[in-house]
């Protein structure tokens, strides 16, 4: 997936629904005392202000792949240092009290590497705070799949491929040897949405992006109406037009093992 195709103004479209978890993840992180914190794949900032709010006296910083959600983090939030680099290659010389992943590790492959690793950044009695949708199951994502293997658009996004999701027990197996604090658990945030339009644009700013990025602008349109009428029959709307979009997420609090 192209890093250019991230839209900050896409994404921002639900800050509210999309910072609810964040919020949740940040609650749960257990240290007080933080020096220094990161938030990876920071997006255009709205968890990294979580994170600062919350720890008003750290050095807290931010990165992420994508240009346009680096301008528009530092945009919103001048007084922080945001750099552009790729979760995958990121490799700092320092540990920090805090790494943030909110909503980000799920386009990076390789967890089984990338975790335990980003573990090792941390100071002792540092915490890796991590969310990420646990939603291929979901009706949205089945039906992107559907649609994409569709004529006429599966020439072109048919070859779409998604990073692997794991499990919460295939998590803490992971990451039990490597820690002294594991805490994994999951929600499913139920977002009130006006109609399945509603739904449709927000996986825009997401899980619809590969498969988007392959298309032309007729293609896009004509893809995005037959998801939105396919939408429709799995989100049935409530009396009063709105969809409630079911949304569960996986959360996982980890620190080292102390010496």
């Amino acid at each position: 997936m192209s890093n250019n195709s991230w839209s900050a103004k896409q994404y921002s479209a639900f800050e509210n629904e999309r910072t609810r978890p964040v919020r949740d993840l940040v609650a749960a992180v257990p240290n007080d005392a933080v020096k220094v914190a990161v938030d990876l794949g920071c997006g255009p900032g709205n968890s990294t202000e979580v994170l600062a709010s919350r720890y008003p006296d750290a050095k807290v910083t931010g990165m992420d792949s994508s240009e346009d959600m680096v301008l528009a983090a530092r945009k919103r939030l001048p007084a922080l240092e945001f750099e552009l680099a790729d979760i995958a290659t990121w490799n700092p010389p320092q540990q920090y009290d805090v790494i943030l992943a909110n909503a980000a590790l799920q386009w990076v492959p390789d967890h089984a590497t990338l975790y335990p690793r980003l573990v090792s950044k941390l100071t002792p009695g540092g915490i890796l705070a991590i969310q990420t949708p646990d939603n291929m199951e979901e009706p949205a994502h089945r039906l992107a799949r559907q649609v994409a293997g569709e004529a006429p658009w599966a020439a072109k996004t048919g070859g779409v491929k998604h990073p692997p999701r794991h499990s919460a027990a295939w998590y803490y197996e992971l990451l039990k040897p490597h820690c002294g604090v594991l805490d994994v658990w999951r929600t499913t945030y139920h977002h009130p949405l006006a109609g399945a339009a509603a739904v449709v644009e927000w996986f825009k700013g997401t899980a619809l992006r590969p498969y988007l990025d392959t298309l032309d602008a007729a293609e896009q349109a004509s893809f995005l109406a037959r998801y939105q009428a396919l939408i429709a029959e799995a989100y049935p709307a409530l009396a009063d037009g709105t969809v409630l979009l079911p949304f569960p997420r996986l959360f996982i609090v980890a620190g080292p093992k102390q010496a």
